[in-house]
């Protein structure tokens, strides 16, 4: 059989073309692959020396030739197509050996490749006769079969599966990067196209009936990859979920103090707190809402060490713990006492170019969420003015609600969140929850609401609370009697400028 390779992964590529040597294939390979080939001592032709045309174009054309596709395009079960071969004296071709340049790492015009792909939806449309090899993860499977005689049909067709989701991906992260050098300053552009491949199992999707993995894009390694599990059960679709919020909401509270904690409980925080240390940050994020951290996923953004652990294990149990790091002690503590807790560690999270969320028969796609207003663009509009420690309160209070499902009040008081209220249908409901479960601890502190007081009832329910200040978007037609109803309570209140809706 004759074997045409011209790769970019050269992983595994030695063994792999000395194993098909060993039983007798004849191997004809291009350019960089070729020259890999001879570096190793392993024979083979040059593409050159098949088509008989050298390389044109500073290498633009050099497998885009009749003796190579035509050797790959020939169905075996046709007379005439074998007649045609030999009237034009071409060999076959039985596989095609190829993977493509990662365009996404350096995209340029001159990355783009066009024979390769070329080859590869060749061999894949004639997957019945020829094997088209993508993935260095196949090699093995491959020889394997070669030397129990022949490759399977069903091979075949899982080889030529991968091979059309190689050229696809490949194909959708050029029109992704044309689409945004072209797109004017329009920040959405006009088409969008996904590519994405398993990255890993998950034990379960949302409910244990349902399948789940997750998926990453095509060629791209997610902050995810690199996770380290160690230990615990296997993760789930909430447990990935619920521990993505955590671990970006602590990296946006870590400039607020020198640590920063977080409990979340279905997407939603049930605590949050910075602190001059991570034990205590945790001991204060847990303090919010005990009862709701039960089962909860707790993140740090600090090393946890051997008193953090023993806090969290004598407190309710965590599924999740995420961090940067772990003592070799702490992860005995954990390992002992916490058999099942998944306790991962890693990297900063990453940001997304774009936010999709499916809808019957298609996308919503948006920007993802910023702080679109810092903090020196808030407005004071009342008569009392903020303190120092009030504008920390409200700094805290705005973040963290931030990740709160609307209606969202948040109450926090010296550096934590006291009170968390949210996923209501008014304005009102939620301040009230939050007051609840902030049992008299939001007296002195703040309160943030997601979007703006349409009455002053949102307001007198945050009042009722205790808070010294309120910080909101503002831009109701009611804000003048919401400022005035803020100066008869005696509060500080500050307009943000913008709205955080979480749905």
């Amino acid at each position: 059989m004759r074997v045409l390779l011209s790769v970019y992964d050269k992983t595994g590529l030695e063994d792999f073309a000395r194993g098909l040597t060993a039983l007798g294939h004849d191997l004809v390979a291009s350019g960089g692959t070729a020259r890999a080939l001879a570096d190793a001592g392993i024979a083979h032709r040059d593409v050159e020396s098949v088509t008989e045309a050298p390389e044109m174009l500073g290498g633009r054309v050099k497998t885009l030739h009749p003796r190579l596709h035509g050797g790959i395009l020939a169905d075996r079960s046709k007379p005439e197509h074998l007649a045609d071969l030999e009237g034009q004296g071409i060999e076959l071709i039985g596989m095609v050996v190829c993977n493509l340049y990662p365009f996404s790492s350096n995209p340029s015009i001159e990355l783009i490749d066009v024979g390769g792909p070329s080859m590869v939806r060749a061999a894949a449309k004639n997957w019945a006769h020829v094997a088209s090899v993508v993935d260095p993860g196949d090699y093995a499977a491959v020889l394997e079969e070669l030397r129990a005689g022949a490759l399977s049909d069903g091979l075949r067709k899982r080889l030529a599966a991968k091979a059309f989701a190689h050229t696809a991906a490949y194909d959708a992260t050029i029109a992704n990067w044309f689409a945004s050098e072209e797109q004017g300053g329009e920040r959405l552009p006009e088409t969008v196209h996904i590519s994405l491949e398993k990255a890993a199992p998950l034990r379960y999707g949302e409910n244990p009936h349902q399948q789940g993995a997750r998926y990453r894009e095509s060629g791209r390694r997610s902050w995810w990859d690199d996770v380290v599990q160690h230990g615990g059960m296997a993760l789930s679709y909430l447990n990935l979920y619920d521990a993505d919020a955590a671990w970006r909401l602590v990296h946006q509270l870590a400039d607020l103090g020198p640590a920063a904690a977080v409990v979340v409980k279905h997407a939603n925080p049930c605590g949050a707190a910075v602190a001059a240390d991570v034990q205590t940050a945790y001991d204060r994020a847990f303090e919010c809402d005990p009862m709701s951290a039960f089962g909860g996923i707790v993140a740090l953004s600090a090393p946890v060490t051997a008193s953090v652990a023993a806090e969290m294990v004598a407190n309710a149990k965590a599924d999740v713990v995420i961090a940067p790091s772990y003592d070799a002690d702490a992860l005995e503590l954990f390992a002992a006492k916490r058999k099942n807790m998944r306790v991962l560690a890693a990297p900063a999270p990453t940001a997304d170019p774009l936010h999709f969320r499916q809808i019957s028969g298609g996308w919503l796609v948006q920007e993802p969420y910023r702080f679109a207003a810092g903090r020196d663009q808030w407005r004071v509009v009342t008569k009392a003015q903020p303190t120092a420690e009030q504008w920390t309160d409200m700094e805290l209070a705005w973040r963290v609600c931030a990740w709160v499902k609307s209606n969202a009040i948040v109450l926090a008081a010296n550096g934590m969140a006291v009170g968390i209220g949210g996923g209501q249908q008014n304005r009102v409901t939620p301040g009230e929850i939050a007051a609840a479960r902030a049992a008299g601890r939001a007296k002195g502190g703040a309160a943030a609401s997601d979007a703006f007081f349409p009455f002053r009832d949102g307001l007198d329910a945050c009042a009722a609370a205790g808070v010294a200040s309120v910080v909101q978007p503002g831009g109701s037609v009611s804000d003048e009697k919401v400022i005035a109803a803020a100066d008869e309570h005696g509060l500080v209140m500050v307009f943000t400028g913008e709205r955080q809706f979480q749905h």
